[in-house]
């Protein structure tokens, strides 16, 4: 199972459980990444390192691979053609917000079909031991003391929590930031426009972590203000 197995799996697992009349009507492609499948809250279920990994899973599941989803001829052809370029836009979905698409019948059958054949197949639980091979007690007055079982215990001396430099230096460091300051700018991702005087961690248009930027070389995620990535240590440019 690769990256769109898993996709496709939780977002009917999830359309399931939260919107079921969404199992036979069509919704909208924003409605995928901003509500049902926020990278934000499905990040370890999907084992996506990146929002970039994350964005080119929904680029070719919206395109059609596979035969998963339903949706605008028009806008999954011109999803393939994006897919076939040298470096694809993985955010090219967004042009397509409003455009409607659909669980397929048949793709979600098979699914179904696969996990009771797995389900099927588990091996039964192990059934639990009988008591006649459990081991019989032995009665109190037939017990040996250990010499060690009276023996009083040996208490360490405490050590105080702040001589120990590494609880020092724990203490010493400053929290780390979850929130950016909003002043009328712009969202990166989406370029909605923030609202203005307000601390905020996540973009109110399109869900995006704002706290954060990536490295243009690998990547690799970093804290909004470092100048350079942590990884392959190439500079990396404030974000507007």
């Amino acid at each position: 199972m690769d990256e769109i197995d898993r996709i496709f799996r939780l977002l009917v697992e999830t359309i399931r459980s939260q919107e079921p009349e969404l199992l036979s009507r069509p919704f909208e492609v924003a409605d995928l990444y901003q509500s049902l499948l926020p990278y934000r809250l499905h990040r370890r279920e999907l084992a996506l390192e990146t929002n970039s990994d994350y964005e080119m899973a929904l680029l070719r599941l919206l395109s059609g691979e596979r035969g998963y989803l339903v949706g605008d001829d028009e806008m999954q052809e011109a999803l393939r053609r994006e897919l076939t370029t040298p470096n694809p836009d993985p955010g090219a979905f967004r042009a397509y917000a409003m455009s409607h698409v659909s669980l397929a019948a048949d793709a979600v059958r098979r699914l179904d079909q696969g996990s009771a054949r797995g389900a099927a197949q588990a091996p039964p639980p192990a059934a639990a031991p009988s008591r006649a091979a459990q081991p019989t007690a032995m009665p109190s007055s037939s017990r040996t003391a250990s010499p060690s079982s009276t023996a009083a215990p040996v208490i360490a001396p405490m050590r105080s929590p702040v001589s120990s430099p590494s609880l020092q230096s724990t203490m010493a460091a400053p929290p780390r930031s979850t929130t950016a300051e909003a002043l009328g700018g712009r969202c990166r991702y989406c370029s909605g426009v923030l609202p203005q005087g307000r601390r905020l961690t996540y973009c109110p248009h399109c869900g995006q972590n704002l706290t954060v930027q990536h490295c243009p070389a690998c990547n690799t995620e970093l804290e909004v203000g470092w100048k350079f990535c942590t990884t392959c240590g190439r500079g990396v440019q404030p974000p507007a």
